[in-house]
């Protein structure tokens, strides 16, 4: 038996039989149903002429209790999963709820690291953690909600720290830039940058006609994997993490500024440099239709963009430059992501398809049907062997390199 929340009141409950088949569709029921109520609708639902007595388990543990009782015991999510973000140092996750809610795990053991994290109003639009060569252990990280803030959580404290309040709508997306300061893009059409010691608004940057959807840094890729790299070295202490992450940073970086690719509803996007401008470097237009998702290569040397349009188009990350379009898809895209040599481009869209294109020859280089519905999320693992996929079929795929 399946189980998660809608809201306060109902629980959506997927019963299925020992071999994992299941009875019928999800179900809501209120959070007051118990196994006597789960016994009647069992029997209804078999046609059973004489009501046979049956036992419900949850991960392999009995169900004596009503439904809200055991999620209460048993903490976890009580909505929809939103987001996920590793920690650089692999130590932690943090998963953002439909609710509002932040929980933290032990990839270890996959279980919860105490309560839910609460503090936003509505749901969590995205996380992003602080870079490892800034502070390790991985202690620190941002989230951004639909109810117009950002928070900065601390997991030792367990706590928000500090509040990030200014946009006036949703905050759409988040991103920890490598030189400690926050970047926030919301649907009131601005940018906002933050320092993070007392969460002071130190930029803004206005240019968009619409919702910013998505940010993207040239710096991604080493802020995501810290001091990891193909060679699967591992450390012997926080202080050498944070060492060789700091030289990975500046080895990526170079002497240019770190860069910020915006995409919006206004079928644009704009390359920044932060650090130098709150003016745009390059406006970036071509697309016919929202752009959804925009991605730095791990080298900085492109950006990739997913549209509404049904095309993929690549850029030169560091002018901004159209470069190609990718056409195949026959669906809006949703989501992209690169191969860790940024060789590759992997593509997830409504019309079921995931699609990899090769930078190189600028063609279509493999189809990857399989989805029985809207693909939403794409991700290549850093070690460059695996991409996993997750749609609206409620199937999560993985596909070896």
């Amino acid at each position: 038996m399946e189980v998660k929340t809608e809201m306060t009141n109902n629980v959506m409950c997927l019963l299925t039989d020992p071999e994992g088949n299941p009875l019928g569709a999800p179900m809501y029921l209120p959070q007051n149903a118990g196994p006597q109520q789960l016994q009647q609708i069992v029997n209804k639902l078999l046609n059973n002429g004489e009501k046979l007595p049956y036992a419900f388990y949850i991960s392999d543990q009995e169900l004596l209790v009503a439904l809200g009782t055991y999620l209460e015991k048993h903490k976890g999510h009580k909505n929809w999963v939103l987001c996920i973000a590793w920690s650089p140092d692999g130590k932690h996750l943090v998963s953002g709820s439909k609710a509002g809610e932040l929980q933290c795990w032990d990839p270890e053991t996959g279980k919860p690291s105490g309560n839910p994290l609460t503090g936003h109003k509505k749901w969590i639009t995205g996380i992003s953690w602080e870079p490892i060569h800034l502070n390790s252990p991985s202690r620190r990280f941002v989230s951004s909600s639909k109810d117009g803030d950002a928070r900065i959580w601390d997991i030792t404290l367990r706590k928000s720290v500090i509040c990030l309040s200014g946009h006036t709508l949703a905050v759409t997306c988040v991103k920890w830039g490598g030189d400690g300061v926050i970047y926030t893009g919301s649907q009131d059409c601005t940018i906002k940058v933050w320092e993070t010691t007392q969460g002071k608004l130190i930029r803004e940057l206005k240019g968009h006609a619409h919702w910013v959807n998505s940010l993207a840094l040239s710096t991604e890729y080493v802020l995501r994997t810290g001091a990891f790299d193909h060679t699967g070295k591992q450390y012997s202490s926080p202080e050498e993490m944070k060492k060789v992450a700091l030289e990975r940073y500046h080895k990526m970086k170079g002497n240019a500024p770190e860069r910020l690719v915006s995409g919006s509803d206004d079928f644009t996007m704009f390359l920044w440099e932060p650090a130098v401008s709150k003016h745009p470097k390059t406006r970036m237009t071509g697309h016919q239709q929202l752009v959804n998702h925009v991605y730095f290569s791990p080298d900085g040397q492109w950006v990739a963009s997913a549209s509404f349009d049904k095309s993929v188009k690549l850029w030169n990350g560091k002018t901004g430059k159209f470069v190609a379009a990718f056409r195949g898809h026959v669906g809006p895209v949703y989501q992209i992501s690169w191969s860790a040599d940024s060789r590759l481009l992997l593509s997830g869209s409504k019309d079921s398809t995931l699609k990899v294109w090769d930078i190189r020859t600028q063609k279509l280089k493999q189809d990857l049907p399989g989805h029985a519905d809207e693909v939403f999320a794409v991700d290549w693992s850093p070690d460059g062997e695996k991409v996993a996929s997750g749609g609206k079929d409620k199937v999560l795929k993985l596909w070896m390199g």
